[in-house]
């Protein structure tokens, strides 16, 4: 039989059972790709990540990224909770580790309060710039979560798919429709009928509200949807925080900006994530980043 190591942690959150849950194989030497979505499948969370040595030496790591059903080009709670846990390890070099993803290479930022110090917490830059495709009529939108119309906010912006390596379709919506939002499951596969530019069973739904600012940030609350992924709401979405940042940013005439987002507070696992959004030569790039918690470790026997 093979043997392999798995911890899990708790992200974007500085206790145990907030957060987002992550299960993380810190060597996945072996294990094939049906392997790994089986793995990822039993283990039940929104994410799981798989190790494996780098292609370029240079690099830390590459890391593959599962939902419960494919595989995924990028995702902000598996980099950060990975990096939390590899960190942990003492694999970083001076604070610093190198992802290789399908969507490319994701650097990793630790922050520690001493040399070798269990990482305070870790932040993620998102592997592309800003790019934006259609626009989801709003009305298909609301019918989704059991909002009407008059509740998603267009002044701004349209619902429109954002990505910066994975892509989400992001919302305004009022505060108390975020609250009443609720996803239903028919509504979901009628409007990705309507509207398949995501991909086969992915439709994923970022719907945020803006609270206030304070201490120079944006703070922002937030909830995602993604019931034909296997995740009817995830706690901690840092792949779709990112482009969030960046499209709002992107409707400002600043060089940069800091948006402060609450998510999952409505599931019982408030999250805190920290985005940036800053304009570089290639276009409006974005950041995130938040604390982790271990809580599990083990080892599974294939």
């Amino acid at each position: 039989m093979r043997s392999f190591s798995f911890v899990t942690v708790d992200v974007f959150t500085d206790r145990r059972f907030g957060g987002n849950p992550l299960a993380v194989l810190p060597d996945a030497s072996g294990l094939g790709d049906a392997e790994m979505q089986s793995l990822a499948a039993e283990f039940n969370l929104s994410e799981t990540t798989f190790v494996l040595p780098p292609s370029d030496p240079a690099n830390t790591a590459r890391v593959r990224i599962f939902n419960r059903t494919a595989e995924m080009p990028f995702a902000g709670h598996p980099n950060v909770g990975t990096g939390w846990v590899l960190a942990g390890l003492g694999r970083d070099r001076a604070g610093v580790l190198r992802f290789e993803e399908i969507a490319g290479l994701v650097e990793v930022q630790v922050q520690r309060d001493g040399a070798r110090a269990t990482p305070r917490a870790v932040t993620i830059a998102a592997p592309q710039p800003l790019s934006l495709g259609p626009e989801m009529p709003v009305d298909l939108l609301a019918g989704c979560v059991g909002l009407a119309a008059e509740d998603v906010v267009v002044a701004a912006h349209r619902p429109v798919v954002a990505s910066v390596g994975n892509a989400f379709v992001i919302a305004e919506v009022t505060g108390s429709a975020l609250s009443r939002a609720t996803p239903d499951i028919a509504r979901f596969k009628a409007a990705h009928e309507a509207f398949p530019v995501l991909g086969p069973r992915r439709l994923p739904l970022y719907l945020y509200a803006r609270d206030s600012e304070a201490g120079g940030a944006a703070r922002l609350r937030a909830r995602m949807f993604s019931p034909l992924s296997g995740t009817l709401e995830d706690a901690a979405t840092g792949s779709a925080a990112t482009p969030l940042a960046a499209l709002l940013l992107s409707l400002t005439q600043d060089r940069e900006r800091r948006y402060d987002i609450t998510q999952g507070v409505e599931m019982g696992r408030p999250s805190l994530l920290l985005s940036t959004a800053h304009r570089a030569a290639d276009g409006i790039r974005a950041t995130v980043g938040g604390g982790c918690v271990a809580v599990q470790q083990g080892e599974i026997e294939l």
